[in-house]
């Protein structure tokens, strides 16, 4: 005797949820992740806050938009108004978003040291470029500060908005939320928090805050062991990106750390590799150095402890240079 099993039918069809969402509103609520693979088994709990989930794959997109609203809102940034930047990639990719759905013409300073994803990202997403050029493809202190140089010059010139972001404290407000976020996401449970310096503004932002609820949190910065400046190191090149102006900007101040670790270039891109082949998640090279200084800390701090460390962005960024590493 054969039977036939039939389709149940009956069942309700539940309409899609066709509410529209602005771009900008995707902006954070980033989720936050466990590290299951790379971290030591007799160690911290490590945590990763996917920044990635971001509309541009980066943290970025926080900043930028805290610095466009602050300016349109004390009436430097008026309707239509242009805005220039100086920038190693993400900030300018995430500034593209931003000016693209405020309609604001944006300008962006940049150099051949990074990431042609980047480069491209911000051309596709309406900016105009000017690229500097870089010494050996590398990320130095003059680098920077040719490429801020030019920046101000465009904005006098045009008389543009400059966002500025390594003076511009208006982002540090964008760094409120996501400390809030980590907070309410480990329960409150957060022994310490690990995040590379560039601009210095998203480790201040969401140290201050985070400590303002937990005194004795740990704050670790992570920087360039090539031009480990901000902990007492000779200025260098090195190409992580998004890190290491390759002086003390003006945005660090002296206790904003509770220690500063230093991460090589060749180890940074080693853990990044190792966290797409071991966790699953494709990430860049200050995300590398950002996981690299938590795992050295999870091994003193050891397992009662619980660390949480930035995903600053999505490895698509850096297809290309990646590439030439891979077996």
């Amino acid at each position: 005797m054969t039977s036939t099993h039939f389709l149940d039918t009956n069942f309700e069809v539940k309409k899609p949820d066709m509410s529209t969402k602005p771009i900008l509103d995707t902006i954070g609520n980033t989720a936050l992740l466990e590290l299951r693979h790379v971290a030591p088994s007799n160690g911290s709990r490590v945590f990763v806050k996917l920044e990635s989930q971001n509309p541009t794959g980066s943290m970025k997109d926080r900043m930028a938009l805290a610095m466009i609203e602050a300016a349109e809102a004390d009436g430097c940034l008026k309707p239509g108004g242009a805005v220039v930047e100086y920038t190693g990639g993400s900030t300018g990719v995430s500034l593209a978003l931003i000016c693209t759905a405020k309609k604001h013409p944006l300008h962006l300073v940049t150099s051949d040291a990074f990431s042609k994803e980047k480069l491209d990202h911000m051309r596709l997403l309406g900016a105009n470029l000017t690229i500097l050029p870089s010494e050996n493809g590398k990320q130095t202190e003059k680098l920077t500060k040719d490429m801020i140089r030019e920046a101000h010059d465009i904005a006098q010139k045009t008389g543009a908005f400059i966002t500025a972001q390594m003076d511009n404290t208006d982002q540090l407000k964008a760094y409120v939320k996501l400390a809030d976020e980590i907070w309410e996401q480990t329960g409150g449970k957060i022994d310490a928090f690990v995040q590379s310096v560039g601009s210095s503004a998203s480790f201040r932002g969401t140290s201050e805050v985070l400590r303002r609820r937990n005194q004795s949190i740990t704050c670790v910065a992570v920087e360039p062991a090539e031009s480990a400046v901000l902990s007492g190191g000779p200025s260098g090149s090195h190409n992580i990106d998004g890190t290491g102006a390759g002086y003390v900007v003006p945005m660090w101040y002296d206790g904003v750390a509770d220690h500063i670790d230093r991460v090589s270039t060749a180890d940074a891109k080693a853990m990044a590799f190792r966290l797409a082949r071991e966790e699953g998640l494709f990430c860049g090279t200050s995300t590398g150095a950002n996981v690299t200084a938590a795992l050295r800390l999870a091994e003193r701090m050891g397992p009662q402890s619980t660390i949480v460390a930035i995903m600053c962005d999505t490895g698509m960024k850096y297809l290309k240079s990646f590439s030439k590493d891979l077996n």
